[in-house]
């Protein structure tokens, strides 16, 4: 069983207003700091690819985070290394591992909030 983990600091910020914006091609990530945790909602715009709007930024051949996070809007295929695809819809919370390239589906906005990758997600190598 994980250890429990606290927070000693009554904490609340707006995502309207972050602590940090990132916004490479069809990509916006705010990320907000909290007492030693970071959360980040991710909005990528439909024709949003890894591969085409984020690896020009962080230079890896895929995506090399992993993202534990939860859907809000819209759906995103994501396409392990291994071959393995799977699509992620609104109201769905996800874990993805390392090696990996997704992609917006349909014509409406994936919006995430991710608890994991929020701190290091789409900044320039």
């Amino acid at each position: 069983m994980a250890t429990p983990v606290s927070v000693s600091k009554f904490d609340v910020k707006s995502h309207e207003t972050p602590d940090e914006v990132r916004a490479p091609d069809k990509t916006r990530v705010e990320v907000c700091q909290h007492d030693g945790f970071t959360i980040g909602r991710f909005s990528f715009q439909p024709g949003w690819r890894w591969s085409e709007c984020v690896k020009p930024v962080v230079k890896t051949d895929l995506c090399q985070v992993s993202h534990v996070g939860y859907a809000v809007a819209g759906r995103i295929k994501v396409r392990l290394n291994d071959g393995t695809e799977k699509t992620i819809s609104a109201g769905e919370s996800y874990t993805i591992p390392p090696g990996h390239d997704a992609w917006v589906e349909g014509k409406e906005a994936f919006v995430g909030i991710e608890m994991m990758s929020a701190d290091t997600y789409a900044k320039p190598a």
